[in-house]
């Protein structure tokens, strides 16, 4: 065993560091957790609204494709400013900015009038939501180190879930409430309020959040050094092998390789989770509301142990090559077993591989981040994990148009052929992953093989 890799167990296994990270995953998780919650619910809530957009305001099938996916664009384009302005400001003050803002433009879609602005204000959530994730990721790394990140970035994942299992059924409800109300519809009350709580959410962050370990009133002393003292020999690895700066880090080969991983991973995850109102309503004959939305809960919440128990588990090199490869198989033959299951009008196989699909791909999420933050640090964590999230993101702008194209073209009046054409990518990610047993360098050697 190497000296770096001993002083790296000794560390590790010190009461005083093990007792600074239960604190600041206490602290910190909760409110990166809720942050997420809320953001993915604003992300894919869009998905209860797509037949009242169409009756009530004329938004085409193409349109909301295209509104669903613009998303991306917005989001890709300010991917990278916005992580390199969080390092510079802190994520204390820029995540709640981002919090904020992108709730102050959920909540106008109450508001749509049309196609135009329907689109136009898909686009402006992309970019105010821009560096949520990437800058998670990245605080993370900074928080904690590799041996468990992989568990942190779990826990974070877990925010999916949980929004789905909650924010589906809150949906529903709001949508039921508000078309009761007078005057309303009950879309633009589901829209007005999940916009309003992350709005709430961002004023909670600013509170919350510290920026680095030094700073942690809650850390005493000899767990600050601890802390501190693994993160920097971390570091300095990281400087010695892997690229430094900016630009180097965008021209890095290892980071365009998990660009692409990370881009077929998103084609799977938003070519469901868009369309997974519509799916299971098709697949139980029943209108998209509060029954659906429970229903939706059930893959969400296997999600939760699936997420978690993998995480905890996915603490060696070999390990994380492993539950990488075979996720990403799981995810992509679950995905044509639920096209199949469509085709052939069997709803509870449908439901059980959509809910192993869900399980495969959010604990695989955690294990694919793990790699690009064992290389990258300082201002080129910033723009490689920028970019491998931004140009990754882009498999959810080309997912709801690529299902919607291959429907159209096939004229399959059950949708399925589209939910063939997104299970396709997730088989050339497992390949991926199981290649990188070809990458080594001195930061494996502080984890182990």
């Amino acid at each position: 065993m190497s000296a770096v890799t001993t002083s790296t167990k000794e560390m590790l296994d010190s009461p005083v560091l093990k007792s600074a990270i239960r604190k600041a995953a206490f602290r910190l998780m909760p409110m990166l957790v809720i942050l997420y919650v809320v953001s993915f619910l604003d992300r894919t809530n869009v998905g209860f609204a797509e037949a009242a957009l169409g009756a009530d305001k004329g938004v085409s099938a193409g349109a909301f494709a295209l509104g669903a996916g613009i998303f991306f664009i917005g989001y890709a384009i300010f991917e990278i400013p916005s992580n390199l302005l969080l390092k510079k400001v802190g994520a204390k003050i820029w995540l709640a900015r981002i919090a904020i803002t992108w709730g102050i433009v959920s909540a106008c879609f109450a508001f749509v009038q049309g196609e135009t602005s329907f689109v136009i204000l898909r686009f402006l959530l992309g970019v105010t939501e821009a560096g949520l994730f990437p800058g998670v990721i990245m605080y993370l790394a900074e928080w904690f180190p590799n041996k468990v990140r992989v568990q942190m970035f779990a826990i974070f994942y877990l925010a999916q879930p949980f929004s789905q299992m909650i924010g589906n059924p809150l949906s529903g409800w709001l949508i039921n409430i508000g078309d009761q109300l007078p005057g309303v519809r009950g879309w633009q009350v589901m829209f007005f309020t999940e916009g309003i709580l992350a709005v709430l959410a961002g004023i909670a962050a600013f509170f919350f959040l510290i920026n680095g370990p030094e700073k942690a009133k809650f850390l005493n002393l000899d767990e600050k050094f601890a802390l501190k003292e693994i993160m920097t020999e971390e570091d300095t690895v990281k400087d010695e092998t892997g690229p430094r700066g900016v630009f180097a880090a965008m021209r890095n080969g290892r980071v365009w390789y998990f660009t692409l991983i990370y881009f077929c991973l998103q084609i799977a995850v938003y070519g469901v989770t868009f369309f997974l109102p519509q799916q299971v309503s098709s697949l139980t004959g029943q209108k998209v509301g509060l029954a659906v939305g429970l229903l939706i809960a059930v893959p969400w919440f296997f999600g939760i142990f699936s997420c978690y128990l993998i995480g905890r588990a996915a603490n060696t090199v070999a390990k994380r090559r492993m539950f990488g490869t075979v996720l990403f198989v799981s995810t992509g033959l679950c995905i044509l077993g639920s096209a199949w299951a469509g085709t052939n009008h069997q709803p509870v196989l449908g439901m059980i591989f959509i809910t192993l699909a869900v399980c495969s791909f959010l604990a695989v999420g955690p294990v694919v981040w793990a790699y690009p933050t064992a290389f990258l640090a300082g201002s080129a964590a910033a723009a490689g994990i920028g970019l491998i999230n931004s140009l990754g993101n882009l498999g959810g702008f080309v997912a709801p148009i690529l299902r919607t194209a291959v429907n159209s073209a096939t004229a399959d009046p059950t949708g399925s052929a589209g939910v063939y054409a997104l299970g396709i990518l997730p088989f050339l990610a497992a390949a991926m992953m199981y290649g990188t047993r070809a990458f080594r360098n001195k930061a494996d050697d502080l984890l182990g093989k």
